[in-house]
């Protein structure tokens, strides 16, 4: 017997299909583009479903005697409507009723609406304005015509299957979650009237058993100690267990406030953030041969994870040092300031070293985010920046990588674990970096 599967159920599952793509298959902006079609197409299909719950007073698949002040009438399947955007056509599944004492209308495709852009309209007005009843109700008025607005019961619902969504993600338990990896990272928005861009912050993992996870997202008045602190807390408080190593770019707030509350974690700084740092401190027409210099450092090491690949990269930023510390001594300086937690990375599996070596690749998904909403100026409102940009990542962690678990893999990482319990041999590590950096000088 056949599972009945709804257009909704149909459309959710094709979204995740589409981040289910290997990054060689389609790039993360095609992706999200995709997305913004898909995410109409299940909102005006949510809607329609609605509309037809709301005029059936009964749910799908409830029977009529257990529904009070339910109508005579049962759904009948769908029929193809297509409704033609400037982004081209799109199928909806219109519901079909029968055995109704009176014709069903929907509200929602009045007059004219295949000839409109609602589907555009329609996103812009629902994912930026906030979700919010009144914004949706006047969003569609103003794109399909007042003869085509939808009841205040009809938009509450789909509003709410939304915000519910988003609630869930905020307040569910991490006690189940055991990390190896964890990023930080920070993107900046314009969510309140009169202030400047402010950050929101976000923690994504990746588990024992190699999977990556989307873990937190949070609004932040800045990016300073306190702030992360309290973001930290927060995944703690609900569970979270400290990971082996956490990877971060070089916010002093954000250093200071992992120090505080994963004190037993060890720290990567991000090599391209601190790349960046290092470039803007060579003159444009010598950057290019300076970055590529720089990358050797860290690229191609043949030797064991641990102390001997430790040891090859720091062979290597020497030679870097005794060849550019006299025409740019401030580059220099900056690629030795904390450089044993530029190489912390190298004590781990050689096969994960390109993975957890920077956290810039949830920095590029927020990239997409913040050129979706430049024409906007100032998003309206603090839940309606985190929802937009919860709605991206939710959807884009659905196609990230994680990491391979061999039995050689997962050793290595128990035996690092082991080291944790034993300080005065991490701190001995780093001393031993310190001055082998300070030696090069």
């Amino acid at each position: 017997m056949s599972t009945r599967v709804s257009p909704i159920e149909q459309l959710r599952a094709e979204i995740d299909d589409l981040f289910g793509e290997s990054e060689e298959q389609r790039q993360l902006g095609d992706t999200l583009e995709e997305v913004a079609r898909l995410g109409a197409r299940l909102l005006l299909q949510t809607a329609l479903e609605a509309e037809v719950t709301e005029f059936l007073c009964r749910n799908r698949y409830e029977r009529r005697k257990a529904a009070k002040g339910a109508r005579a009438g049962s759904r009948n399947g769908y029929g193809d409507l297509t409704v033609k955007t400037t982004a081209g056509p799109v199928t909806l599944k219109r519901p079909k009723l029968r055995g109704t004492t009176e014709q069903f209308a929907s509200r929602l495709l009045g007059r004219g609406v295949t000839k409109t852009n609602a589907l555009e309209s329609l996103v812009i007005a629902s994912f930026v304005r906030g979700l919010s009843v009144r914004d949706v109700e006047a969003a569609l008025t103003e794109a399909l015509g007042p003869d085509a607005t939808v009841s205040k019961s009809t938009v509450s619902r789909v509003c709410e299957a939304i915000k519910e969504e988003f609630d869930a993600f905020k307040h569910r338990s991490l006690a189940d979650v055991e990390l190896e990896y964890l990023f930080l990272d920070g993107s900046h928005f314009k969510y309140h009237a009169g202030a400047k861009v402010e950050p929101v912050l976000v923690a994504w993992g990746i588990t024992t058993t190699g999977k990556p996870v989307l873990l937190h997202l949070a609004p932040g008045a800045s990016e300073s100690t306190d702030a992360w602190a309290a973001f930290l807390a927060d995944m703690k408080e609900r569970g979270l267990r400290p990971p082996l190593l956490v990877i971060s770019d070089g916010a002093p707030g954000l250093i200071s406030a992992c120090e505080l509350k994963l004190d037993t974690s060890l720290r990567q700084r991000c090599l391209i953030h601190r790349a960046r740092n290092l470039l803007a401190k060579v003159p444009k027409h010598a950057q290019g041969e300076v970055k590529a210099e720089y990358w050797r450092i860290f690229d191609d090491i043949d030797a064991a994870p641990g102390t001997a690949a430790v040891a090859e990269a720091t062979k290597r930023a020497k030679r870097f040092a005794t060849k550019w510390r006299k025409l740019y001594p401030a580059a220099v300086e900056c690629l030795e300031d904390d450089f044993c937690h530029l190489v912390t990375y190298l004590r781990f599996p050689k096969e994960h070293w390109k993975r957890i070596r920077h956290s810039n690749f949830i920095e590029r998904t927020f990239g997409e985010t913040r050129r979706r909403v430049k024409v906007i100026g100032r998003l309206p409102g603090e839940q309606t920046c985190l929802s937009l940009v919860w709605a991206v990542l939710d959807r884009a962690s659905k196609g990230w990588r994680g990491v391979e678990m061999t039995p050689a893999v997962v050793r290595r990482l128990q035996n690092l674990r082991h080291e944790l319990i034993a300080p005065d041999d991490r701190q001995h590590d780093e001393e031993v970096v310190d001055e082998a950096v300070t030696a090069a000088a």
